[in-house]
């Protein structure tokens, strides 16, 4: 089965966050667990903790398919030791919530070495970072989304995340979300069934299926190789429908989240239900 959804709002409190993906249809979802903008945020209630759960099960979600994103302010790499230190405190207060709330996974960006250190320095500091948080925490998975490639950010080839993959001391704790903007901005065509077939294929190759706890689907405003992350809406960009079709209908997708990040939320809807009719061609 495949459990569809978008990156929903938490205004007015995170225990609203699934009623929200209930409006749309959805059968997955994705959420910040605090504002992203900030560093720190107010500890979680038990009553916001109880709430949430409590609408989670009403609403028939699966802690397996809601996938917390944490703040984008993170960068596991940094070069600065300060700025670094900051971010791994903060890593770990997101895996800390992701926890509280009964959830699985916690996706998260891998990091940049804003030209100051060599790539292969900027893994290895990644792959600290997310041994620093998997000793902090208990059973949370920590899961790496591929980067569109742009400006100093990397995890945008199959190459760079298994590197950081190799350097996790609990393997059973780290995974993958491939964008498929950022796949296809970073170079990895998807536009035909073969392309996404051959996609797979080196995922497979590289870091391994199993790997893989979910996907966001967002079209691509720019084309192959654009190393720029511009978000369109399913269909409207230069992925179009055969792409999104031969994701849809590949073994790989099944059982996962698979998350809209595209810009119009006021079509979510019709995007999930565009996308559920493309798994049958």
């Amino acid at each position: 089965m495949r459990y569809i959804g978008a990156h929903v709002s938490i205004a007015g409190g995170i225990e609203n966050a699934p009623l929200r993906a209930r409006e749309i249809g959805a059968t997955a979802f994705a959420l910040f667990t605090k504002n992203q903008r900030q560093w720190k945020a107010p500890a979680l209630t038990q009553t916001t903790i109880d709430a949430f759960a409590s609408n989670c099960k009403t609403c028939g979600f699966d802690p397996q398919h809601i996938l917390p994103h944490d703040s984008y302010l993170i960068n596991l790499g940094s070069p600065d030791p300060e700025k670094l230190d900051r971010s791994r405190r903060a890593f770990i207060d997101e895996m800390q919530r992701t926890e509280l709330l009964g959830l699985t996974c916690l996706n998260f960006h891998p990091g940049s070495h804003l030209r100051k250190i060599s790539e292969e320095q900027c893994l290895e500091t990644i792959a600290d970072s997310v041994n620093a948080a998997l000793d902090a925490t208990t059973k949370v998975t920590a899961v790496l989304e591929n980067t569109a490639g742009q400006g100093s950010n990397l995890g945008h080839s199959f190459e760079q995340l298994a590197f950081v993959i190799e350097k996790i001391h609990d393997k059973t704790r780290i995974g993958v979300c491939l964008d498929t903007c950022h796949l296809f901005a970073a170079g990895y065509d998807l536009r035909t069934e073969e392309a996404v077939a051959a996609m797979f294929s080196l995922f497979d190759e590289a870091i391994g299926l199993d790997y893989l706890k979910g996907m966001h689907l967002n079209d691509a405003k720019l084309g192959l190789d654009s190393r720029r992350d511009r978000h369109e809406s399913i269909g409207k960009g230069k992925v179009g429908l055969e792409g999104f079709a031969a994701i849809m209908q590949h073994p790989a997708s099944t059982e996962i989240p698979l998350i809209l990040e595209t810009p119009q939320p006021e079509i979510w809807d019709e995007e999930i239900s565009l996308l559920h009719s493309l798994e049958s061609g």
